[in-house]
């Protein structure tokens, strides 16, 4: 955010925030592994965090153990989850109807979020404002040039925007 870097220390299951101008590293949220939710900073639990990304007023962590993509509000450290309850590839849902298999990569235009859903092998999309989760692109292990989910990936990881193209 220019003030503040936020980094997943996927070992320790916390979110860390450093100061960039003094260095200064606090936890911002989780403390353990586990999955509690609505929990506020060390209060919350995650099990091996890996991607991270944020809109400007939150962050989205892709909490690779727990299958799930959660969300921390920056200003209170609250901590719930936006999508994703346990493994598997649902598709076409809402919220925590909808599953991952270890998710790690993350990234955002904004409005949707964009996450490389590793163990299934897809590059998946969550709307913001509504949680629904579709896959993008993607479908088995392979890889196939193609578009949508006739393409396909083997255990993507890396996922990063220009506004306009996803890499």
């Amino acid at each position: 955010d220019g003030t503040n870097l936020y980094v997943s220390d996927t070992g320790n299951h916390r979110i860390r925030k450093i100061v960039i101008s003094t260095g200064v590293v606090t936890t911002l949220a989780g403390s353990s592994q586990g999955s509690t939710d609505h929990n506020t900073g060390t209060s919350a639990s995650f099990n091996n965090p890996v991607g991270i990304t944020t809109d400007g007023t939150n962050l989205y962590v892709s909490d690779t153990g727990n299958h799930r993509i959660r969300k921390i509000v920056i200003s209170t450290g609250v901590v719930t989850t936006l999508a994703g309850s346990s493994s598997g590839s649902t598709d076409h849902n809402t919220g925590t109807s909808a599953s991952f298999n270890a998710p790690r990569g993350i990234t955002t235009d904004g409005t949707n979020l964009y996450v490389s859903d590793t163990g299934n092998h897809r590059i998946r999309k969550i709307v913001i404002s509504t949680g629904v989760v579709t896959t993008l692109a993607g479908s088995s292990s392979g890889n196939t040039d193609a578009t949508g989910t006739s393409a396909s990936f083997n255990n993507p990881v890396g996922i990063t925007t220009d506004g306009t193209n996803l890499y």
